[in-house]
């Protein structure tokens, strides 16, 4: 039917469909321009570990896991993350060992059928700060704190979304009213948190002798949730370095083999002769 139009009219009507396409993209972009948006989204930071072949601060990981553990672990769980898993990582595996000894474990049941306690393992998981969700609720007036393990992926931000989170709060603006137990962080949605500010300048005392400051602090364990949450981040990087290696070996073999294949092919004449 269009075929059938004339010049004039084919015309008339791709200036009309430009015009509403571009009217359409115009509003659009205004709409997004002029939305509210109640949170801040977090500053893109330079980590380390962002490079194409650049590897995980396990120095880093190790100061995260100290802050974990004497500051996060008091209410939120890692329930996925096993004391295995710092062997080589963070942590010799004697001193994995040790760590995993200082918790008890209900095991079980025995003989008897009696469930017991005992010392922790290498293969047990980190215990959780609760029994259960009804205590975590009741401990943390009605919120549940989300469980760790793959937080650094599961915010949009990942580790740079911890980091402002961790260094974020502030006094809410005027006319921004928090309810009780609330504190304000405009990188949380919503911008109030029922989390009190977790961390402050010398919390704790890092084993290394690191200044334990507030940027310190957020980053070590900013950087420790990244690992938390994809413990292969090195090796991934690693096969992908040498699979590129194997792969520029293999392209350059191919590409010889079909030059030398082919030349013979590509240089050749072909002459016709025509018949008497």
């Amino acid at each position: 039917m269009f075929a059938r139009l004339s010049r004039g009219r084919k015309v008339l009507l791709g200036a009309l469909g430009a015009l509403t396409a571009g009217g359409a993209g115009v509003v659009t972009s205004l709409h997004v321009s002029v939305s509210a948006d109640e949170n801040i989204h977090p500053p893109a930071l330079k980590w380390g570990h962002n490079g194409v072949f650049s590897s995980l601060d396990h120095q880093s990981i190790r100061r995260g896991y100290e802050v974990y553990r004497q500051v996060c672990a008091t209410c939120h769980s890692m329930k996925y993350l096993a004391f295995r898993n710092l062997v080589n990582v963070s942590h010799t595996e004697d001193e994995a060992k040790a760590i995993a000894e200082e918790f008890m474990i209900t095991d079980g049941p025995d003989e008897e059928g009696n469930m017991f306690e005992r010392p922790g393992k290498l293969s047990d998981y980190f215990p959780d700060a609760y029994a259960n969700d009804e205590q975590a609720r009741a401990s943390n007036a009605g919120s549940l704190p989300p469980d760790l393990s793959y937080m650094a992926l599961a915010r949009h931000g990942g580790e740079d979304y911890i980091f402002a989170l961790m260094t974020g709060y502030c006094e809410p603006p005027a006319g921004f009213e928090l309810g009780d137990d609330l504190y304000y962080n405009p990188y949380f949605p919503g911008a109030a948190i029922g989390m009190a500010p977790p961390l402050y300048n010398e919390i704790l005392e890092y084993e290394d002798g690191t200044p334990a400051t507030l940027g310190q602090l957020a980053k070590d364990v900013s950087t420790f949730l990244r690992w938390a949450s994809e413990p292969e981040h090195d090796q991934r990087k690693r096969m992908g370095l040498k699979m590129i290696m194997i792969m520029s070996i293999i392209f350059g073999a191919a590409y010889y083999l079909k030059r030398h294949k082919w030349s013979v092919l590509k240089s050749r004449k072909i002459a016709y002769r025509k018949p008497n």
